[in-house]
């Protein structure tokens, strides 16, 4: 088994790099690969025309959507691709503003992904629901919230990006008239999308397909007007020219993920599960977060008291190990995460692991054999 003394710069024992950051990207899935390639030489024309290349590229754009809409379990017209989870988060809950005939005032669980905060600043008024210490936001309390005249929207992502924690979104029973936002990002391709919704996100990087490429969902008959500038595209929901060929892989990569969950999602259950066994074991004053149960099957979080999370990573990653921190703390804003303040646990010296498709018991075992030297020494260069 590696362990610290024989990692280096290329990895456990000389290997190459391992990535634990499927969070933030998952590798290119071989489906997406594939069609990519194929389809870069039919479908780089604007499908807005007639020519015969343009309706080619039509031809694909139309198959992306009705292989997402499959995959999904949605209807074909309901899906818009847009040029990032971020993009189609904004669009999705402004859109829901724009189109209520209630107020602009949307009710929020604390946890949100700043995508969500940055929206909410920008376009409307936010009441944020407080969460729990596993970070899951309490249903009757959002639906309580939710029972004034002037809400617009609730918004309630269906898992946390930095914890894993699956909310109880199917569980809320909101009043005539408002509607559902769920940010799906984290979760879309790897879990089934929840009831309920009126709108959802994803992001095709999450699940294996190209950087770029978001996917807005609007549910027939949900009230949502474009809360921006329109454009003469092919779908009114969006702007500016698709990205036919990414998105016909997006989709590619979405049925693979689909596909195969029924035998991924446990094997990743297990890993992260040896990962919050080991680190609570063997590494002294860490604090292992979110739903132990009741999560992402391929995320896991925990901090370690007297540390930087910057620091971890840099040191991790001059290992081997490519993982994240779930503290966002910069040299410049020194600010920690809302997602850890809010749930009432250590916010700093955070790590964040994200389960790459193919991650194996050694990397994990890896990982595990080298955190404990990394935090020992650490700690002793700040006098601990």
């Amino acid at each position: 088994m590696s362990n610290a003394s024989t990692a280096g710069p290329g990895g456990p024992a000389g290997d190459r790099p391992v990535d634990l950051d499927a969070a933030s990207s998952t590798t290119l899935h071989p489906a997406a690969r594939e069609v990519l390639l194929a389809a870069l030489d039919r479908g780089y024309a604007d499908p807005r025309r007639l020519h015969g290349n343009a309706r080619n590229a039509r031809l694909l754009l139309d198959n992306a959507r009705e292989a997402t809409a499959a995959a999904l379990g949605v209807r074909p017209d309901e899906v818009t691709f847009t040029s990032s989870g971020t993009d189609a988060v904004h669009r999705g809950l402004l859109g829901l503003v724009r189109g209520s005939r209630r107020g602009d005032l949307v009710v929020h669980s604390a946890v949100e992904h700043s995508a969500v905060l940055h929206a909410v600043e920008w376009g409307a008024r936010g009441l944020s629901v407080p969460v729990d210490g596993q970070g899951r936001a309490d249903a009757h309390d959002v639906v309580g919230a939710a029972t004034g005249h002037d809400v617009a929207v609730v918004a309630l992502q269906t898992a946390n990006h930095e914890v894993g924690t699956l909310q109880d979104v199917g569980a809320l029973e909101l009043s005539d008239g408002v509607p559902l936002f769920t940010d799906a990002c984290a979760s879309m391709g790897r879990l089934p999308l929840p009831d309920g919704w009126a709108v959802a996100a994803g992001s095709a990087h999450k699940w294996g397909g190209p950087a770029g490429v978001g996917v807005l969902l609007v549910r027939k008959g949900a009230r949502w007007r474009n809360p921006f500038p329109g454009d003469d595209r092919v779908d009114e929901r969006t702007a500016g020219f698709e990205n036919v060929p990414a998105a016909l892989a997006a989709a590619a990569a979405l049925q693979a993920v689909v596909a195969e969950r029924d035998e991924v999602n446990p094997r990743h259950h297990a890993l992260v599960d040896v990962v919050r066994r080991r680190v609570a074991a063997e590494v002294p004053d860490v604090e292992v977060v979110g739903d132990p149960d009741v999560r992402l099957p391929h995320l896991v979080t925990f901090s370690c008291l007297y540390l930087d999370g910057e620091a971890l990573v840099h040191e991790l990653d001059r290992r081997g190990f490519g993982i994240a921190s779930g503290s966002a703390c910069t040299s410049s804003t020194l600010a920690p995460s809302h997602v850890l303040e809010a749930m009432g646990v250590l916010t700093h010296g955070n790590v964040r692991l994200s389960l790459q498709r193919d991650a194996t018991r050694a990397q994990v075992d890896a990982f595990c054999d080298a955190l404990p030297d990394v935090v020992r020494e650490l700690r002793a260069r700040v006098g601990l």
